[in-house]
């Protein structure tokens, strides 16, 4: 009794908890027991007290080994803060100096440090290897073990070398490892190599009741996040891309559309990363938009969405990652774009690896992608994949497949014929084959074995690939057929798929939901058909705009230009916020002109009863945007533009289009200092003169006017621009 009294004491005492979550108890019973223990928890089942508190209540230290610096480091200070001692928690790796690598080993020797964190690139080091040697072990607990396999979703090869580490150190040092992802191949390779076959196994469900799955097509990608988001305004969350350029294209697209997100990536130095951490958890910033190497040092309870703009590499890595929502219980959406050209990219990356891991990866991908095209309960896939059977029903509405309308089709005699062939055949075939001799398709591999002879040989054209990719998928869901990982993912009888042939019944499956085309676009959106121009709100607008140039004695163009009053008429304004949404009012135009249009919007609104698109233009691209703080940043130090348009790569025009469309978005822009350069004062003020009476702003018609003769183009757009700035902005 006693050691159970000691565990709740401290459990109280160091943690602030009063009860056990799940396994808790029993394992940190079997550590103190000096027993191996393997530990499978889902993110957010709180395994890190499962060697923690061990540590504190046994003799030595124990050591930790973490792949992740920022991982280390968040447990130590949360350990030390617990404890009020810093000396109890240390962690030894390539981010300390010297000076503090010697402070921490005398710590160890010294006996006041409970658990020493260790990199595993730290393990191997033959000077750390000897320390370890001569200290007090209490136990090793070996965090995120799924790093080991070749199979995992982030194998780590120094992981492979742990276990030789630890019969160097000392004989019989129990061991605890742990992962929150480990489909069975994985959980056998990391028995196998850290010899723990004798290890008491503790599996939690990987059910997470509470997250919400959802896939869509990518379509209109930014679009669909920002109205996602102003959805969720007020809550934080994660997006994810594949590449570190998405990813700042991605979190400058937020901004400007008036989100408050930034990038995290492994490209970004340690201190701005830190700081990032640090303002999503202050909740100084509402979303991150991160490669997959965010979140895992973070320990943030209330993320309520997990976002993926690109589809993960797998699913360990799609179920880590959507499971950094709602860690406290509370609602997560998890909501994932799919596309085909995502898959393409992801096997364009496998292309030059070698071919056992090209195989491999091949395979883990082949998952997300039957997984996204499945229309069949997404939970039910999710646990299926880490070797846990599920009733959808339990599913309780919580994903997209189960609240949306599903076509069956009667499956018997296609079950009946799927399995036979593999029966009679022999488990040598994956399902891209049995398919293809079903369609009819004779490639290689299918006349190799004859298989255009077979009588199953296009008898199943007419029913088409999603059919049978439905049927194949859902024979193994119902566990009819097992994918052989070892073997490529050939496709095994079952004795259930044995008993079915022997006896069948009736049964319907569910067809897949084809995902559709899908486009790609990083930046600026539009909303299509968004509603057809309001004639009657345009000449009400224009007429307002007559009354305002009269008033402040400016021209009407220099208020708001034509198009954005029409973008006005087709998507409503109703708050300088959402006034800035349109193109060509940026935050200066719409402070200083906008309040009168979006009162005078608001009424028309109201009384004409409009239902308005409430999700408005989608700004920016990443791109341009850039472009444009760069030229304001060069016209700020009075560089010439030719000199500003050919560092860029664009062509002087282009540059003077960019620049206009700043100016008429409200940023003002001093470029007297050129225009005094290319035109003299004598000229400057005839073309000023002109525009301050002009009705309509078009260069032709100032050219008219002017002289052809006199002026170019080129002279007249910089006074126009000129102009606006002066009196406009």
């Amino acid at each position: 009794m006693e050691i159970e009294k000691s565990l709740f004491d401290n459990l109280q005492e160091f943690f602030g908890f009063d009860t056990f979550k799940g396994d808790q108890e029993a394992i940190i019973t079997t550590v103190l027991d000096k027993k191996d223990a393997f530990v499978i928890m889902p993110t957010g089942g709180g395994k890190s007290i499962c060697y923690q508190l061990p540590a504190l209540m046994s003799q030595g230290t124990a050591i930790v080994i973490s792949p992740l610096i920022a991982l280390m480091k968040n447990q130590v200070d949360q350990l030390r803060a617990f404890g009020g001692n810093d000396s109890i928690a240390h962690f030894l790796n390539s981010s300390l100096n010297k000076g503090e690598i010697t402070r921490v080993k005398q710590d160890v020797v010294d006996g006041k440090t409970k658990l020493l964190y260790v990199a595993p690139e730290s393990l191997t080091k033959e000077e750390n290897a000897q320390f370890l040697k001569s200290i007090n072990v209490s136990f090793v607990a070996i965090d995120e073990a799924h790093c080991i396999s070749e199979w995992g979703h982030d194998f780590r090869p120094e992981y492979r070398r742990i276990r030789q580490v630890i019969n160097n150190i000392g004989d019989r040092i129990p061991i605890i490892a742990l992962t929150a992802t480990a489909t069975p191949k994985v959980q056998s390779d990391i028995r196998k190599n850290l010899q723990m076959n004798d290890a008491v196994l503790f599996k939690s469900s990987f059910n997470r009741p509470n997250l919400y799955y959802e896939v869509r097509p990518k379509k209109e990608v930014v679009k669909e996040m920002v109205r996602f988001i102003k959805a969720h305004s007020g809550k934080t969350g994660i997006v994810y891309c594949l590449s570190r350029k998405k990813v700042e294209e991605i979190a400058e697209v937020l901004n400007i559309n008036g989100i408050k997100a930034l990038p995290y990536h492994a490209g970004l130095d340690g201190k701005t990363r830190a700081e990032t951490q640090d303002k999503f958890l202050m909740e100084d910033v509402e979303v991150i938009v991160a490669t997959i190497a965010f979140g895992m040092g973070i320990d943030k309870p209330d993320v309520r969405y997990v976002i993926h703009h690109d589809i993960p590499k797998s699913m360990e890595g799609y179920y880590q990652e959507t499971g950094r929502a709602g860690r406290d219980g509370g609602e997560g959406h998890c909501l994932s774009f799919y596309s085909e050209k995502d898959v393409e990219k992801l096997s364009k990356f496998m292309k030059d690896k070698p071919v056992s891991e090209r195989e491999i990866g091949t395979q883990i991908l082949k998952e997300v992608i039957d997984y996204s095209e499945s229309s069949v309960c997404r939970r039910k896939q999710i646990l299926h994949y880490f070797g846990e059977q599920f009733d959808e029903t339990g599913c309780n509405n919580m994903c997209d497949n189960c609240r949306t309308q599903k076509s069956y089709f009667e499956a018997e005699e296609s079950l009946i014929e799927v399995l036979g062939f593999i029966d009679k055949e022999g488990d040598k075939f994956d399902d891209h084959h049995i398919i293809n001799v079903l369609l009819g398709q004779n490639n290689q591999p299918v006349s190799a074995y004859k298989h255009d002879q077979h009588p199953l040989f296009g008898k199943g054209k007419e029913k088409g690939h999603n059919y049978w990719n439905s049927l194949i998928r859902q024979a193994e869901l119902n566990g009819f057929i097992k994918k052989d990982i070892d073997q490529y993912g050939l496709l095994l009888l079952t004795e259930s798929g044995k008993k079915y042939l022997s006896n069948p019944y009736a049964i319907k499956f569910i067809l897949n939901r084809p995902m559709g085309t899908s486009d790609d676009t990083g930046g600026e959106e539009t909303v299509q058909g968004a509603g057809v121009l309001d004639s009657v709100l345009l000449s009400m607008l224009k007429e307002l705009r007559k009354k305002l140039s009269k008033q402040k004695s400016l021209p009407p163009f220099v208020i708001f230009q034509d198009p954005s009053l029409e973008e006005m008429c087709t998507h409503y304004p109703i708050s300088l916020d959402e006034l800035k949404q349109i193109q060509g009012v940026g935050a200066g135009k719409a402070n200083k002109f906008g309040l009168p249009f979006v009162n005078l919007i608001k009424q028309y609104v109201e009384d004409n009863d409009i239902d308005r698109a409430q999700d408005l233009v989608v700004k920016g691209t990443a791109n341009r945007s850039a472009l444009k703080v760069s030229i304001i940043q060069n016209i700020d130090r009075k560089i010439g533009l030719e000199d500003i348009a050919s560092s860029k790569g664009i062509s002087y025009e282009n540059l003077l289009k960019e620049v206009e469309s700043i100016v008429n978005s409200g940023t003002k822009l001093n470029i007297s200092y050129f225009v005094d350069e290319m035109i003299d004062s004598d000229r400057q003020d005839e073309v000023y003169d002109y525009f301050s009476t002009a009705e309509v702003d078009s260069i032709e018609e100032a050219l008219k006017e002017l002289g052809e003769e006199d002026y170019t183009y080129e002279d007249i757009q910089l006074m126009r621009i000129k102009f606006i700035s002066e009196l406009g902005n």
